[in-house]
């Protein structure tokens, strides 16, 4: 018998048993797991069953044929990713209307997907994940899976069966589930609409599903070998060529702990090159970061406690004793969690020698949200130290990207921008907040495709009139507004505000907040006036205003499936009345992954493209500053919101325990 080592099996073979056989010589770990070219996290296109840490989010970026992708990926929990893409199809013109004069580029698509691992790597058994692609977008990349991974050593094997786009082997079978149920067997040939509407019925269905599996393997910390067998379906909805054969092979290099690149042969056809950033923010940000306050001679025991509480960012108001017991009124806005802000005023205390008792009350922007000094204590304590108040003035200059995502003129649209941010301390509860842009460089003056499905009114689909404006402007206002803040009575905040209130919309408004931090709820309603600005970034506006009222439910779980959710119900900017839900997991550092969807009034028909409201969003800490940035698919008018600076919840939830 011949036996050709030409053969793509018989390569595949080769490779899997000498990364087998230097397994045996390594130590266990499952460290080097890396984002898959589609940013989930695989071989080189097809998925495993392992998942990051929670925490963790990263950035691939695809360059491939025929498609180039960036996709975002994050893990709220260590059983869960979730992932969203945009991506580029060569050779597949994007004509919006299809007409000849909108064909300026290739098509874009983009999506949303996700993985849960139902159980880990124990003994002998495999861990085991399923996992929805594309599942509410066009169905260009629709496709769901069931994958098992066994790792050995540092070797992990992976195996599992796929439907859909997954569903293109030459060793495919009759579906497995098609024995439940006989509506299994049948697969919509397309969706609904383009984009945006679930369609459970098409998720594992099918006359058949394929096999495909891979293998990874560590030589070092640095340099990790992949392989694959890839059941993905060519050409499909997408024009790929047909392939040579279905076997891939990749290689990936760790640059750093953050960042690497990858190189893969795919399907004995064409080359592609891979990009990937990777983080995790909780693991790597230090809980807290107490620094001791500089030591003078005469101070005693409450000037330290003083000078090392304000030397961490809380402020002191007020100091009294009573009893064996020390009363602080404290200020803080910096700290994203109680239990960060309690540590430093425990360290703070013990450095400077306290031994008794300490009570506290703090105040976020002058809102009393943690109140543990009552009257009994007021009316016999002894005041030893209080602030005088006076007006303060804070500014913050710096560098801003900010990205316009599936634009129909170019597959990405971008601007860098000097923005400054300042603050007038007026009173203790009297603030104004400017914020003022100026573009350094951006390629926003050629959006011209106009918007559709603009209902009832132009809210938010106009955005590219302001865009285009970046240039020609000058120094732009993105804000300049007041706010008073006031707890009337324990528990129930108010807050005020008027002027610009953001980019696109000024107006006078304000919101309640019932809040209280022992407990995992808390309720209010906003009331807004505003009016629509005109496109020159200045003081002008045009001829749309509306009013704006809104009833909030917030909501934090505790335990083993910890997440907060926020229920907004109400009118809209445009108009439309409906309801908004979202949910996200925050951590004690403040970085914060989330979705969020809102129907209202509007029907799926109006709204067009996208169907309803949607997007990710999240907060992330970078160089000691949160950047926050929110994602959807399309910029339509129905469910848009007013992008205030601050809501009451955000700014008092810092003050809201995190398991």
């Amino acid at each position: 018998m011949n036996i050709s080592l030409n053969h793509p099996i018989n390569k595949f073979l080769i490779f899997v048993s000498l990364v087998y056989t230097n397994s045996i010589f390594s130590s266990d770990s499952y460290e080097f797991n890396l984002y898959n070219n589609y940013g989930i996290v695989g071989t080189i296109h097809t998925p495993s069953a392992r998942t990051f840490e929670e925490g963790v989010h990263g950035a691939t970026v695809y360059i491939g044929d025929p498609n180039q992708t960036v996709t975002l990926s994050s893990s709220p929990f260590n059983w869960l990713e979730a992932s969203f893409f945009y991506t580029n199809i060569k050779d597949r013109p994007y004509c919006y209307d299809f007409t000849s004069e909108f064909c300026l580029q290739d098509f874009k698509d983009k999506g949303f997907n996700v993985k849960a691992r139902l159980k880990e790597q124990e003994g002998a058994f495999p861990a085991i994940a399923i996992g929805l692609n594309d599942f509410a977008g066009t169905g260009l990349y629709s496709s769901e899976y069931i994958v098992g991974s066994y790792g050995i050593n540092r070797t992990d094997f992976h195996f599992g069966i796929g439907f859909g786009l997954l569903d293109g082997s030459d060793l495919r079978f009759k579906n497995p589930f098609g024995y439940l149920s006989d509506k299994f067997y049948d697969r919509p040939d397309d969706f609904a609409d383009k984009g945006g509407s679930f369609q459970p019925s098409r998720y594992f269905s099918g006359e058949t599903a394929s096999p495909f599996f891979g293998v990874s393997h560590a030589l070092n910390r640095k340099l990790i070998l992949r392989a694959e067998y890839d059941s993905s379906v060519r050409p499909g909805l997408v024009p790929f060529r047909i392939p040579e054969n279905d076997f891939s092979f990749g290689v990936d290099y760790l640059i750093t702990d953050n960042f690497s690149i990858g190189a893969s042969y795919e399907r004995g056809d064409y080359a592609s090159l891979k990009f990937v950033y990777k983080n995790n923010p909780v693991r790597t940000f230090k809980e807290r970061e107490y620094t001791r306050a500089e030591r003078y001679e005469g101070d005693n025991k409450y000037t330290q406690l003083i000078n090392n509480l304000e030397e961490n960012g809380i402020g002191v108001k007020k100091l009294t004793r009573s009893a064996g017991t020390i009363g602080l009124s404290l200020t803080q806005n910096i700290h994203p969690n109680l239990r960060v802000v309690e540590q430093i005023i425990a360290q703070s205390a013990r450095d400077a020698g306290i031994t008794e008792d300490i009570k506290k009350d703090i105040e976020i922007a002058n809102l009393l949200a943690v109140s543990e000094l009552d009257d009994a204590y007021r009316r016999t304590s002894q005041t030893i130290y209080e602030r005088r108040s006076g007006r303060k003035v804070s500014t913050n200059t710096f560098l801003q990207f900010r990205p316009f995502l599936a634009s129909r003129e170019e597959f990405f649209k971008g601007s860098l921008m000097v923005e400054n941010d300042t603050e007038f301390v007026i009173r203790q509860n009297l603030f104004f907040n400017t914020n003022l842009k100026y573009s350094l460089a951006d390629n926003f003056d050629d959006l011209f495709i106009p918007p559709v499905n603009t209902f009832p009114a132009q809210v938010r689909s106009d955005v590219k009139q302001y865009l285009n404006k970046m240039n020609d402007a000058g120094v732009l206002i993105g804000r300049a507004q007041l706010d008073y803040h006031i707890t009337p009575i324990e528990n129930h905040h108010i807050m005020m505000s008027a002027g610009i209130l953001e980019d696109m919309f000024s107006g006078a408004g304000m919101e309640y907040l019932y809040f209280r931090p022992n407990l995992n709820y808390a309720f209010g309603i906003d009331l807004f006036k505003v009016r629509k600005r005109d496109y020159s970034w200045r003081f002008g506006h045009l001829d749309y205003e509306n009013t704006l009222a809104t009833a909030n439910f917030y909501y934090r779980n505790y335990g083993t499936l910890p997440f907060d959710m926020r229920l907004s119900a109400g009118e809209y900017l445009a108009g439309d009345v409906g309801y908004t839900l979202e949910l996200s997991r925050s951590f004690i550092n403040g970085v914060q992954f989330g979705v969020f969807a809102t129907f209202t009034d509007v029907t799926p028909e109006q709204f067009g493209e996208g169907s309803f409201d949607k997007g990710i969003f999240f907060n992330i800490p970078i160089y000691g500053n949160l950047v926050n940035y929110t994602w959807r698919p399309l910029t339509k008018d129905p469910g848009a919101t007013l992008n205030r600076r601050h809501t009451l919840y955000g700014l008092l939830v810092k003050l809201k325990p995190i398991d």
